[in-house]
Order: structure tokens, then C-alpha cells, then sequence
């Protein structure tokens, strides 16, 4: 039985998405929740995509049978024991014959399986819609502050308190900064990006405050899609703060690890520009001799103070102290609390 679009928000907490597309495919972006079970391989379905257009769609339904068929037993079992007993939302690229095949077989095997109309397609049109314009249900919370303040951290202890987060930096598995590939790898690709802040933001409970970190519109090398940074920039603002000493010690904390030492030193060259060729050698021989205090400061201060919110014109909603992270958290939610 085919499903539209539209219904696929109820679905997924329901059912599991059964993704039947090529592991390439399946890697660039998928349904939240969804297990990869190809019915043709990445070889498979070039094979079958060149068939198709040199001798026509029988001959290619007739190879792809031929590829496929002896799977089917197991791709039966492999999705009935990752399914647990619940129903599936099988896919493919367009909701086309490798959808309908696997979910024709699933319904013959005694499962109670849906095929999504217009498969992952639809569902990506669905999400890049859903950015532009982009119309939160809950109030967008965003967390101003200079780097090195703690501003990620204190996200935690906010969701531990019970407020509703969405980690953008998390997601994009990058911090944003010049320096903040280190210990992370950003491999996602753009439309995985939004499927992700998708599936956060759309789980948000309506009129909750929903909160974020202050971002550029470019996390790496992904993007905040539709106008979700223009939201943002017209969300509550909070602006934190913390003495230069807490935001250095902090810094030390997550950047110092003796395995990140090379990868800083590319990062400080391609800063070399805006801070300076003195500056830039004289926080390179800190590095080079490990002293990460003084590395640290110099980064404050001469590249990451002069650079984020320089033209900031604008006052704070709330002003925050974060030089503890618990009473910086229950005051944010009591504020919230009385103004909501």
C-alpha cells in the first residue's frame, strides 16, 4: 500500500523506514531511523541504469531480476529482525520497482509493509520546504558569546535540566571555527545535514523555547538551509560571558591533546592573513613548544575577539554569566520559564 509524503512525520515514530536504494545513495542521505537493505548493489544499479537506456526497461527488469531474486529470503529475514515486530516504510529513490518489489515481497512474507510514493525524493523536497520559509513552532532561544566561553557545553546541561536543545554544531560534526575540524570528522554530506536538523527541530514540543547555538550561516563546509540563520538572527538572544582566564582554561581543556598538535598548526597557517605574519610565527613557536596558555590567549585575543562579533549592534534579551555552567543553566530556564 503506497503513502504519501505528507504522512511521513507520524510514520517514523511508528514504523521503520526500510531504505532499498544502492549504499551510495543510502550514505549521502536517509530517512531518520532508516536501515540500508539494497536490493541492487552500487555496480548493480549502474549496470541496470545503462542497461535500461542502451536496450530498453524490459531488458533491464529482466537482469535486475536476475541479479536479485535469490536474495529475497534474506533481505526478508535481515528487515523482519531489525523491525522488531513493528510495520515498515520501505523507499527507494522515486517510490519506484525497487520499492514496490521489496515491499510486494515483504506483504507475501506475512508483514505488514508501506511503500512511500515517490520515495526519498519526495521526502527531500519535503525537507528543503520546510526551511523555506522556515516557521518554528517553538521559540527560537540562540546563544551569543565570544569563543571559548563554554556556550556547547552549557547546551548539555540545559538538555540535562530538561530544556529542549538542538546541537547545531553537533550535527554538522564541526565547531564552526577556524580550529574546529580538530578531533571531528565532517563527512556529511549537505542534504544529510538537513535531514538531521530536520528530524531535531520537528521533534521540538510546540511552544517550548527551543534552543541553539549562536552559528554562522556555514558550519564547515555544510550550510544552515532555507532561512533558518535569518530566524535565528531574530530569535531570543542571550549573550554569555566569562573572564578571558575561564575561556583560555577552557579552551586549553578541549583543544590540548598532544594528537591535534599538527592539525593546529595547519589551522593557525590558513589564519596567518588576519592575524599577522609576527603574531602567526609567535603562536606557532608557542605551539611548537606546546605552551597552549599563551597559544590560547593570542588566539583570543588577537584573531577570535577581533573577528566574531565585531559589528555586533545589539543588546542582549538576557545577559549570562557562564562561569558555572549549572547556575548559568537554571537561571537561562527560569528566565525562560517567566517570559514565555
Amino acid at each position: 500500500m503506497p503513502v504519501t509524503t505528507p504522512f511521513i512525520e507520524t510514520l517514523l515514530d511508528s514504523h521503520l523506514p526500510v531504505d532499498v536504494r544502492s549504499p551510495l545513495e543510502f550514505a549521502e542521505d536517509h530517512l531518520p531511523g532508516a536501515i540500508n537493505v539494497p536490493l541492487l548493489d552500487n555496480d548493480e544499479r549502474a549496470e541496470i541504469g545503462t542497461i535500461h537506456k542502451q536496450q530498453g526497461p524490459h531488458q533491464a527488469r529482466e537482469r535486475g531480476l536476475e541479479l536479485t531474486a535469490h536474495r529475497f529470503p534474506e533481505m526478508v529475514r535481515t528487515i523482519a529482525a531489525a523491525a522488531q515486530g513493528r510495520p515498515l516504510l520501505v523507499y527507494c529513490w522515486r517510490g519506484g520497482l525497487r520499492s514496490k518489489t521489496v515491499a510486494t515481497i515483504l506483504e507475501l512474507a506475512g508483514y505488514q509493509a508501506l511503500q512511500l510514493t515517490g520515495g526519498y525524493k519526495s521526502f527531500r523536497n519535503q525537507v528543503a520546504g520546510y526551511f523555506f520559509p522556515f516557521e518554528p513552532r517553538s521559540p527560537l532561544v540562540v546563544l551569543h558569546g565570544m569563543t571559548g566561553i563554554g556556550k556547547t557545553t552549557l547546551l548539555t546541561h540545559l538538555k540535562e535540566k530538561g530544556g529542549f536543545v538542538v546541537d547545531l554544531e553537533g550535527l554538522a560534526c564541526h565547531r564552526g571555527s577556524a580550529f574546529g575540524q580538530l578531533g571531528l570528522t565532517q563527512n556529511l554530506s549537505q542534504k544529510r545535514f538537513e535531514t538531521l536538523l530536520w528530524d531535531a527541530v520537528r521533534k521540538a514540543p510546540p511552544g517550548e523555547p527551543l534552543i541553539v547555538e549562536g552559528e554562522s550561516e556555514r558550519i564547515g563546509r555544510v550550510s544552515l538551509p532555507g532561512d533558518f540563520y535569518q530566524k535565528m538572527a531574530a530569535g531570543v538572544r542571550v549573550w554569555c560571558s566569562a573572564s578571558l582566564d575561564t575561556r583560555v582554561r577552557r579552551l586549553v581543556e578541549e583543544y590540548g591533546l598532544p594528537e591535534y598538535k599538527e592539525d593546529m598548526a595547519v589551522a593557525l597557517q590558513r589564519i596567518r592573513k588576519k592575524l599577522g605574519g609576527k603574531i602567526c610565527d609567535q603562536l606557532a613557536g608557542n605551539l611548537e613548544r606546546w605552551e597552549l596558555e599563551p597559544f590560547m590567549t593570542g588566539l583570543v585575543c588577537d584573531y577570535y575577539d577581533k573577528v566574531y562579533y565585531k559589528n555586533k549592534d545589539w543588546e542582549g534579551d538576557f545577559n549570562l554569566c557562564l562561569e558555572e555552567f549549572d547556575a548559568a543553566a537554571d537561571q537561562l530556564l527560569e528566565f525562560l520559564k517567566k517570559s514565555g
